[in-house]
């Protein structure tokens, strides 16, 4: 006689819950997170609240261990961009949590809600003198993220001549790093889009080429053209 097992249902997944950006913060050191203004929600459909809050605390990650990382040396008191001018490529800790946390730094100043649209003011002229056009831009810029294999990143940068150019990094090196490979040029990053897969996988999936598509639905032109300006100062 076959027995009859009783097989529970599975029971409703709970709602997962969302937390605040606002109730994230770095442990006390040389470093601190930007501040988000918008909540993890904001830039849905294009990056929904749950990857948001992941990567943002990946972000804190970053920047807690650049502080225990620099405390007690001589680069506690230095600015994160002239750590990474000097940094010896060498010390793989200090190059990765450092430029972790300026990458991360850089992005999430560079996006938000109710963005996308086209760049601005004295940077909307400049795209379209160094790279042509701003469709020319995306294009070129779309076509050097889709080819980028593996963990890395994509940069706008204005180089030391003050000419806009493409660059591509490995893991978290950025164009800052006078000493680490880049792929274009080095220089100053203005924009940059994150190709680890934390960025965007729970999304995405396998469709990366989707998720570099929509990028340009959340860049905050107005922040960008403030990037862009403030390398005049620098």
């Amino acid at each position: 006689m076959t027995e009859v097992v009783e097989v529970p249902l599975p029971a409703v997944q709970e709602k997962i819950k969302i937390g605040n950006p606002n109730d994230l913060k770095a442990n006390e050191g040389s470093f601190q997170l930007e501040k988000l203004s918008f909540g993890y929600d904001a830039l849905a459909p294009d990056l929904s609240a749950l990857t948001l809050e992941s990567h943002y605390k990946n972000y804190l990650y970053y920047t807690n261990s650049l502080n225990k990382t620099v405390l007690g040396t001589d680069k506690e008191n230095l600015t994160i961009e002239d750590i990474l001018k000097k940094l010896d490529i060498n010390d793989t800790e200090l190059r990765n949590n450092a430029g972790g946390y300026y990458n991360h730094t850089l992005y999430f100043n560079s996006i938000g809600p109710k963005a996308g649209g086209e760049p601005i003011d004295t940077l909307a002229s400049k795209i379209a003198t160094d790279f042509g056009s701003f469709s020319n831009f995306k294009t070129v810029f779309k076509d050097a993220a889709n080819k980028q294999f593996g963990s890395g990143w994509v940069w706008l940068v204005v180089d030391k001549t003050g000419v806009l150019q493409l660059s591509t990094t490995q893991d978290q090196d950025n164009p800052l790093m006078t000493y680490a490979p880049v792929v274009g040029f080095h220089g100053t990053p203005i924009l940059g889009i994150d190709l680890w897969e934390h960025a965007y996988f729970m999304d995405y999936q396998y469709k990366k080429k989707k998720y570099i598509d929509d990028f340009f639905s959340i860049i905050n032109w107005e922040k960008v053209n403030e990037n862009y300006k403030a390398t005049f100062k620098k």
